[in-house]
């Protein structure tokens, strides 16, 4: 591969850049068999998938366990860690296949059985490999193996994300059935439209660089689909609910913030080019704003600043910029990071108490709020040369017609989510059930389905 056509593919890279995936929108032709991995872009991605996965474990896991009572914190880091090691083998045997298979007949929505056990993965193992065949291949700098393991460690977290709206009441059991069919059907198939070369809503091109669709707008959508199918907590609004450790929850947010360079900066696709670097510097700002406009705005209301108020608005401004990192510059981060944390700040208090729904940490109230935020906010916001290429030297500046699309895409997922979530949940219940009883839940997670107890 001659450096003439690897400038040729980071350009493409710097086209689209998905966090999980085909971090291009213009075609390539294959690249020739004496094709070099980039030693550069490959340490920056292996970099970034370490990153991404410590953002499941320990960060979620230590994030909501501080979150919940005491009787039930080893049971939430159970979920989380459990999560890690079910959607590893759920991604090996289909999961990856569904999202990034090449499809047929109905490719604009789902992947095909091409790469089922990682089929194939064995062939130029230690090559740049080629997503996609014929006209619409697209060619990356990196071995396959990364790639995957990347996008698996996307797949996990959003998993981990739901069982923050059911935490305290969902039965172990049916947490696994639950996450082994949602992943399977909801989220592979979202993710195969969004970032599949051939995916109707990368076709249509709607902007996710990071998983702002994909990750949090479907995580909260099924998390709040969940919360009201399960019913409230016992004693909720009557009892105290308080955190049982904040310390763990401030070290969880701490491991999200650092982890989500990964998430953002990561989906770039390339170290060099410049724009890995520009997600990594409005992932900051972002963040660093949401904190801000939160922790203000629940000073004035209440009249002190509460920590977990902190730790929930940074979380909100890096939800709020994940869709929107590789197409963004920092003033317009700054403006994302200011709503996001107002956004988030609504949709854990005012939102859920006037709607009555028991969204245990607010996996929705944040998640889902802010990422319907992030989505739409670049939709106006987007600068056109971050996303420009020699085929499209406008790129995708934000604008009515970039807003439309972000519309479609967000609708587009709250309602498969939305569906989708319910039907899995219902089949559940009626194999497995739900919820514990009213008992076990008084006792405690920990000892009723684990039968252990934190000291």
């Amino acid at each position: 591969m001659t450096g003439k056509d690897l400038t040729t593919v980071k350009r493409i890279f710097a086209r689209c850049g998905l966090a999980a995936a085909t971090l291009m929108l213009a075609a390539m032709p294959a690249m020739a068999e004496d094709a070099k991995v980039d030693t550069g872009d490959a340490a920056w991605m292996l970099t970034s998938t370490a990153l991404v996965l410590m953002m499941t474990v320990p960060g979620v896991a230590l994030f909501y366990a501080g979150m919940v009572r005491k009787k039930n914190v080893l049971a939430t880091m159970m979920q989380s860690f459990f999560i890690t090691a079910l959607v590893t083998v759920l991604w090996m045997v289909a999961g990856y296949s569904i999202a990034f298979g090449d499809g047929g007949t109905y490719s604009a929505y789902v992947g095909d059985f091409s790469k089922i056990l990682l089929s194939g993965i064995s062939e130029n193992w230690d090559k740049p490999f080629t997503l996609g065949t014929g006209d619409g291949a697209v060619a990356f700098t990196i071995p396959e193996s990364i790639f995957l393991m990347f996008q698996m460690t996307f797949a996990i977290i959003t998993a981990a994300l739901i069982t923050g709206a059911v935490a305290d009441r969902m039965k172990f059991s049916a947490l696994v059935m639950f996450v082994t069919l949602w992943t399977l059907l909801v989220y592979s198939p979202i993710a195969h439209w969004v970032w599949h070369p051939n995916g109707w809503l990368f076709g249509l091109g709607a902007l996710d660089f990071a998983g702002g669709t994909v990750v949090h707008i479907n995580a909260g959508v099924a998390g709040l689909v969940a919360a009201i199918v399960l019913g409230k907590r016992v004693g909720y609004g009557s009892e105290n609910m308080a955190p049982f450790n904040l310390g763990l929850a401030v070290i969880g947010a701490s491991l999200l913030w650092v982890g989500w360079f990964g998430f953002n900066a990561g989906s770039a696709g390339s170290s060099g080019g410049g724009r890995a670097g520009m997600a990594m510097l409005v992932t900051q700002i972002a963040a660093g704003g949401a904190v801000l406009s939160w922790t203000f705005a629940e000073w004035m209301i209440k009249g002190k600043p509460s920590v977990l108020g902190a730790i929930s608005g940074a979380v909100a401004g890096l939800v709020a910029i994940t869709p929107a990192a590789g197409f963004v510059l920092p003033g317009a981060a700054l403006i994302i990071g200011l709503v996001a944390g107002l956004a988030g700040l609504w949709g854990a208090t005012a939102l859920k108490h006037a709607l009555g729904y028991d969204d245990s940490l607010d996996a929705f109230g944040v998640h889902g709020i802010c990422g319907i935020v992030g989505a739409l906010l670049v939709g106006f916001l987007s600068y056109g040369p971050l996303s420009a290429t020699t085929a499209a030297p406008d790129g995708s500046p934000g604008g009515m017609e970039q807003f439309i699309k972000q519309c479609t895409a967000v609708g587009a997922t709250i309602v498969f989510t939305a569906v989708a979530t319910f039907i899995i949940l219902k089949i559940t219940d009626v194999v497995i059930g739900l919820r514990v009883s009213e008992e076990e839940e008084r006792e405690g997670l920990d000892v009723t389905m684990h039968g252990e107890r934190i000291n």
